[in-house]
């Protein structure tokens, strides 16, 4: 095995830019979802919704911005063909979080007649950059493809990130919350956690159809032995999220934390399964992460900024969680 810097040091990077982009998918996906169940909730409770993720949501972002980033600065020839193929949904992914920071501020502070609009425009600019994310997560699999194969799998993914954003947002407010809000976040989660369930297996299912090599590498031996806790560890916590919801004493007993936990569970499982699969391509069957890297001379450098800004971030992230932990109040600009 290469032990060498200048072996290292891009998958130093690419380590940097999965985690960053786990982060993004986990902690803003939890505010996506709350958006895109804010039309099944009354003016009162929409109140409180926003306010639950209010401290947060715009410093989750910070994640997708050093993701991004990092792809730019570090392995700027993938940047350019994965910017290139992805474009169109780019731009929409950014118009909908656009669309989300603009509503989130004019809901409460434009005149009281206009409310209305702007919750329909959190949740358009939630489910537009939800869809977005998932389209380009299809797109990305299938290494381009838009045969139509390649298209129907990236629209099954549109549908589907959406669906497990749902649930994450509901588990969200299930510990953030209390009362009626509370009991229909239960019920929001029960309701989405099966499509959501039947549509990950599918997708799961279909992936080695539109990328053969996943085949080698998860049903050869012995891998497939080693790699089944990934599998059974998502069926496990798919089902502790179900007797959580379907067991109403659980949450009022201070447990409602789980479907929060297992659904997070579920994402992370699911980029370490993506990651092995694809590893070590940067862009699959196109350009390994060595060679997207720039010169090692340069990715020292840069190095030095991410040793410093990273754990700053980190730092950060997690005051910002302790310090506004608990139950949502009312929503309040004062």
């Amino acid at each position: 095995m290469d032990t060498s810097w200048a072996h290292l040091l891009p998958l130093i990077f690419l380590a940097v830019m999965g985690l960053a982009l786990l982060a993004y998918v986990v902690l803003d996906g939890y505010d996506l979802g709350v958006g895109l169940l804010l039309p099944l909730a009354d003016d009162a409770q929409k109140d409180t919704m926003i306010a639950s993720i209010g401290p947060f949501w715009d410093a989750n972002e910070t994640w997708l911005v050093l993701g991004v980033g990092v792809l730019l600065v570090a392995f700027p020839f993938a940047h350019g063909l994965v910017l290139q193929a992805l474009y169109l949904p780019v731009a929409l992914m950014l118009i909908g979080l656009i669309l989300r920071g603009v509503a989130f501020d004019f809901r409460v502070k434009a005149p009281p007649v206009w409310k209305p609009f702007w919750n329909r425009a959190f949740f358009g600019g939630s489910l537009l950059a939800s869809a977005a994310q998932g389209w380009m997560l299809g797109s990305y699999i299938t290494g381009f493809d838009n045969g139509p194969l390649g298209l129907g799998f990236s629209l099954g993914i549109a549908l589907t990130l959406p669906a497990a954003y749902v649930l994450l947002g509901a588990g969200w407010l299930i510990m953030k919350t209390e009362g009626v809000l509370q009991e229909r976040a239960v019920h929001w989660a029960r309701r989405v956690l099966w499509p959501m369930g039947a549509a990950l297996v599918a997708i799961s299912a279909a992936t080695p159809l539109v990328n053969p090599a996943v085949v080698d590498k998860w049903f050869g031996v012995p891998e497939v032995f080693a790699l089944m806790p990934i599998p059974l560890s998502c069926v496990l916590a798919f089902f502790a999220v179900r007797w959580v919801v379907t067991h109403p004493g659980t949450v009022k007993a201070g447990h409602g934390w789980v479907v929060f936990a297992a659904t997070v569970l579920i994402f992370v499982l699911a980029f370490f399964g993506l990651a092995y699969s694809i590893f070590p391509d940067i862009v699959i069957g196109r350009m390994t992460v060595w060679e997207a890297a720039i010169g090692t001379e340069s990715l020292t450098v840069v190095f030095i900024g991410v040793a410093i800004t990273l754990p700053v971030i980190v730092i950060y992230t997690a005051f910002m969680y302790r310090v506004f932990w608990g139950k949502a109040r009312a929503l309040s600009y004062n």
